[in-house]
């Protein structure tokens, strides 16, 4: 029923945790495969993912070229996107079913679903940060990538997929599908803390919302990364950083 799309960059640490929240749906036969489309990782992440039976396809750097060459690859009729560090909360393939058998059966017109996002750490910052992605989706319906995006293949197809863009990949895509075609699920999407706790959560979020504000009033995405930089370009300062330390 569902291909699921990771995305992965030197991912070890967090990759495992993600994966191993698929497994019951995966027994309940919800999702029929796993895809990890990684950038280029120097790390455990083959080791970690085809250990787990995953299927792995190497792409361009870039969480948008990535999660492209993902989806090219998958077989399956409904697509989830989650990245790495995300792991769904127990009893989220319930809630996945349901929407996908509301669009089967005619009850609702072909629509992607997102998830809640909660931050796995404590104190003001991950409740700050809560809040903004609430307040985000819904006020502009435009979900992070962090909250996994499942959607019909055919939809996908029909508004173009993702870009291969060096970041906000999952606004471009989300502002394409449009309000009227996203929904929010209750089940959670538990976003790992040690990775916003390394970027300093309120200077984390701060930058999504300038990012984002650049983005809506029209200035091009490499503009946008050339100030702020990539996802990738970050993580590989970070382990630089663990490894002069």
């Amino acid at each position: 029923m569902i291909s699921v799309v990771i995305p992965t960059f030197n991912a070890q640490h967090s990759l495992a945790e993600t994966l191993t929240s698929l497994v019951p749906a995966a027994v309940e036969g919800v999702v029929c495969e796993v895809i990890v489309a990684d950038g280029g990782s120097t790390d455990r992440t083959f080791d970690i993912a085809d250990g787990a039976g995953a299927e792995i396809v190497k792409a361009p750097a870039g969480r948008g070229a990535q999660l492209r060459a993902g989806a090219e690859r998958a077989r399956f009729p409904w697509l989830l996107f989650l990245n790495s560090g995300t792991y769904l909360d127990a009893g989220w393939e319930r809630d996945a079913a349901q929407h996908i058998e509301r669009v089967k059966s005619g009850r609702r017109k072909a629509a992607a679903a997102t998830f809640r996002f909660v931050l796995d750490d404590e104190g003001f910052g991950a409740r700050m940060a809560e809040r903004m992605a609430a307040f985000r989706m819904g006020l502009l319906k435009l979900p992070y990538g962090d909250q996994g995006l499942l959607l019909p293949r055919t939809l996908y197809d029909e508004v173009g997929g993702f870009g291969a863009l060096p970041l906000l990949e999952d606004v471009d895509l989300a502002r394409r599908l449009g309000r009227r075609r996203l929904a929010v699920l209750n089940a959670r999407a538990v976003m790992d803390g040690e990775r916003y706790r390394q970027d300093r959560t309120l200077t984390r979020t701060a930058r999504a919302q300038a990012c984002l504000g650049l983005y809506l009033a029209g200035v091009p995405v490499k503009a946008i990364a050339a100030v702020f930089g990539s996802p990738q370009k970050r993580v590989s300062e970070t382990i630089a950083e663990r490894r002069a330390s």
